[in-house]
C-alpha cells in the first residue's frame, strides 16, 4: 500500500516508515521537520508540509493515491504543554482536522492514530483498561484525547475505519543503526540515563516523592520496534472492522531507579544523579492494561532489559 506517514521524519515515525518499508509498503513520510529530521526520510517520498495545511496534506494523499495514513505529527513534550496548551490545540488538534478534511476530500479510507496513555491521567487502577476515564493531566494529554473525540465523530460521516493506539512509553533504537531516537531538547528518560552513563555527566531523575514503592515515577517501557508493527497491524484489523481503540504496553512497569539500575548494570558503572522536584503534569504511575491487545496483537515484546542491554552495546561502538 502506499500509506502516508504523517510526522515520518520524527523518531516513532521513521522507526514505523522502516518496518513499513520492509514489508513491502511505500511510507511516504510527511513532516514539516520542526521535531524531525530530514536524515530520517530514507525509506520512501518525503513532503514537506505543516499538519494544520489541508491542501498540502490533499496533494500529498492524491498526488501519491494514497491508501491509508498513519498519524504520528504532534506536539509531544508534557511540560512544554503546560506552558503553551494554545499551541498543543492549535497543532494537534487543528492538525487532525485538516487531516480529517483532507482524506474526505481525497477518499482515503483508513487511518492510525497515534494517542497516548496520557489522556487517561492519573490512574485509579494498577493497570489501565480502555474504559478507564479521561482524565488528562495536562495540555498535551488532553490534546489527544480531542483528537480522539474528532476522529470518532468524524470517521463515521466521511466512511474512514480508524485505529487510536494508546501507547505507553517508548524506548530503544532500530536494531541496524540507520535510525534512532534523537530529540532536541533530549527529555525521554532513557536516553538522557544512556548519555549520563556513557559521557559521565549527570542525570537529573524528576520526582522522587511520587505515591509509588520507590518514590519514583512508574512507566510501561514498549520497544520502538514493537510498537511500530503494532501500526501496521492495526491497518490489517480496520481493513475489516470500523474502529479499533487499543492500549499498547506490555502490562508491567518499571519505575525509574529501577530503570537507572538496569542501565548501571548493562554499562557497568554508576550514574551521576541529581534529584530533582516533579515536573508539571507527570503523573505518578502508568501501565497497561493490555488484555485487549492481546485479541488483536499477539506478540512477544522485548524487555526493557533487552532493550538496554542493545543500547549499551551500540554506545560501545561510539566515541566516549
Amino acid at each position: 500500500m502506499n500509506i502516508l506517514v504523517t510526522g515520518g521524519a520524527g523518531y516513532i515515525g521513521s522507526h514505523t516508515s522502516k518496518l513499513l518499508k520492509k514489508e513491502g509498503h511505500n511510507p511516504i513520510a510527511f513532516d514539516n521537520l520542526s521535531n524531525g529530521w530530514a536524515e530520517w526520510v530514507k525509506f520512501g517520498p518525503f513532503v514537506f508540509g505543516d499538519i494544520r495545511n489541508e491542501k498540502a496534506l490533499f496533494n500529498a494523499l492524491s498526488g501519491f493515491e494514497v491508501d491509508a495514513v498513519i498519524h504520528f505529527a504532534a506536539k509531544a513534550y508534557v511540560e512544554e504543554s503546560t506552558r503553551l496548551p494554545e499551541e498543543y490545540f492549535d497543532n494537534n488538534v487543528g492538525g487532525t482536522v485538516a487531516l480529517l478534511k483532507a482524506m474526505k476530500r481525497a477518499g482515503t479510507k483508513y487511518l492510525v492514530f497515534s494517542s497516548s496513555c496520557a489522556t487517561y491521567g492519573n490512574a485509579r487502577t494498577p493497570t489501565i483498561r480502555e474504559d478507564h476515564p479521561k482524565e488528562p493531566t495536562n495540555p498535551y494529554g488532553l490534546s489527544k484525547w480531542m483528537c480522539e473525540q474528532v476522529i470518532s465523530t468524524v470517521a463515521p460521516v466521511a466512511g474512514i475505519h480508524y485505529a487510536a493506539l494508546r501507547y505507553f512509553n517508548v524506548i530503544g533504537n532500530d536494531p541496524d543503526g540507520e535510525i534512532y531516537e534523537k530529540h532536541e531538547p533530549e527529555t525521554h528518560v532513557l536516553p538522557n540515563l544512556m548519555k549520563a552513563a556513557h559521557e559521565g555527566g549527570v542525570f537529573r531523575l524528576f520526582g522522587t516523592d511520587h505515591p509509588t514503592p520507590d518514590g519514583t515515577a512508574v512507566r510501561d517501557y514498549v520497544y520502538v520496534m514493537d510498537l511500530a508493527l503494532a501500526h501496521i497491524r492495526a491497518l490489517n484489523v480496520i481493513s475489516t472492522r470500523e474502529r479499533l481503540i487499543s492500549n499498547v504496553g506490555r502490562g508491567l512497569g518499571t519505575s525509574v531507579r529501577e530503570l537507572l539500575k538496569t542501565v548501571e548494570e548493562a554499562v557497568g558503572r554508576r550514574v551521576n544523579v541529581q534529584e530533582n522536584p516533579v515536573r508539571p503534569g507527570d503523573p505518578p504511575e502508568l501501565v497497561a492494561d493490555d488484555t485487549h491487545l492481546k485479541t488483536w496483537f499477539r506478540h512477544n515484546f522485548k524487555t526493557v532489559a533487552e532493550v538496554v542491554r542493545d543500547l549499551a552495546e551500540q554506545q560501545k561502538l561510539q566515541p566516549a
